[in-house]
């Protein structure tokens, strides 16, 4: 019998042992909230390592008491503590609509199949002071809405492309204008100079003659070049054939066969004294170099085209590169020009959408 009594003793301080190494302890972040604010309910389980330790379990806007909702349950966490003990924590986030002060029991948790119960909160719920003198401040709940735009939806996608695609067409037209400006123009510049008429030029050269008094000088050869000289240059300005390059036959013939009579017996003789006196040596009198000279004067005289234009009009031909370079030109401002047309009916199309669409 006694040692039945002793048996049933040490069970009882076994079992009391063992409750006594077990904690059931639960905290909350706020003991007053505003409604529909949230805040925390830590329940912290102090027992020996490797019990088994199970919580109590809520669905989505469960109940704790009437008023208070869970909201959702965070994973456990187990920290390691001296003696061979381990503390369990889990949290629950609570939420209210309810103005009032509520009551929260202890939350029954299982040790080892074995059931302990925290200790009781309190937790006050109040409202925010409303102004009633002033109702116009306060406005309804918005209904949801919309972004206003998407980048990925139209029209912003076009817009959003178009402005990318005007930008670079922008860029590349203030590049090409750079390259425009820095490539400068080809200028042909046409100059109108004063034309010296064929007949003034030969009747220059024969002043030129009379001056040196080339007709009673020894070098009778100089004299007959000279004078011939300046007829043929008259006779090729005049009538249009290369005289400088042909016999003094050929000019008298070329003259004849295109109608030109005018004095071309004393043209010929002109010619045949100065052949004599250049290549064979002929030596001439004063008196007929100086009838040689006026019939030179006579022939230029009666031969002359009166009335011509005094002025010439001078063209400079362009070299290869200077053409290639007045292509580029064009080519660059027919492009700018394409350019620019093309940015301002983006921008145009751009303004009109937005008008469209924000208005």
């Amino acid at each position: 019998m006694i040692k039945r009594h002793i048996t049933l003793l040490i069970v009882a301080l076994l079992v009391l042992a063992a409750k006594a190494q077990v904690s059931v302890e639960q905290k909350i972040d706020s003991f007053a909230i505003y409604i529909g604010q949230q805040t925390a309910l830590r329940v912290s389980v102090t027992a020996p390592k490797g019990q088994a330790v199970v919580f109590p379990n809520f669905t989505p806007s469960q109940e704790l008491v009437p008023g208070i909702e869970v909201l959702h349950a965070d994973e456990e966490e187990t920290a390691e503590l001296d003696n061979g003990m381990q503390k369990t924590t889990k949290s629950y986030t609570l939420t209210s609509f309810d103005e009032k002060l509520y009551s929260l029991p202890g939350l029954k948790v299982k040790v080892n199949n074995k059931e302990y119960e925290a200790n009781i909160l309190a937790l006050k719920v109040v409202t925010m002071d409303v102004d009633t003198l002033h109702p116009n401040q306060f406005f309804p709940p918005k209904d949801v809405q919309n972004n206003p735009f998407s980048w990925t939806e139209e029209p912003w996608a076009s817009i959003f492309y178009l402005s990318v695609l005007m930008l670079l067409l922008a860029a590349l037209g203030v590049y090409l204008l750079v390259r425009l400006k820095q490539n400068k123009p080809v200028i042909t510049r046409i100059r109108i100079v004063k034309k010296i008429l064929p007949h003034q030029k030969a009747m220059t050269a024969i002043e030129r003659i009379k001056a040196e008094k080339m007709t009673a000088s020894e070098n009778q050869k100089e004299y007959y070049t000279q004078l011939t000289d300046a007829l043929r240059q008259y006779i090729n300005e005049r009538f249009g054939f290369n005289a400088m390059e042909m016999t003094s036959a050929e000019i008298i013939e070329h003259l004849n066969a295109n109608g030109n009579q005018e004095m071309m017996n004393e043209l010929k003789e002109i010619f045949q004294t100065a052949d004599l006196v250049k290549f064979a040596k002929y030596a001439t009198l004063i008196n007929e170099n100086d009838l040689n000279l006026v019939n030179a004067i006579e022939f230029i005289d009666k031969t002359k085209i009166e009335n011509q234009p005094d002025t010439e009009r001078i063209v400079p031909e362009l070299t290869e590169a200077d053409k290639r370079t007045k292509q580029t030109r064009v080519v660059l401002k027919t492009v700018i020009w394409a350019i620019a047309v093309c940015v301002v009916a983006i921008m145009v199309y751009i303004v009109y959408s937005l008008y469209d669409v924000l208005g």
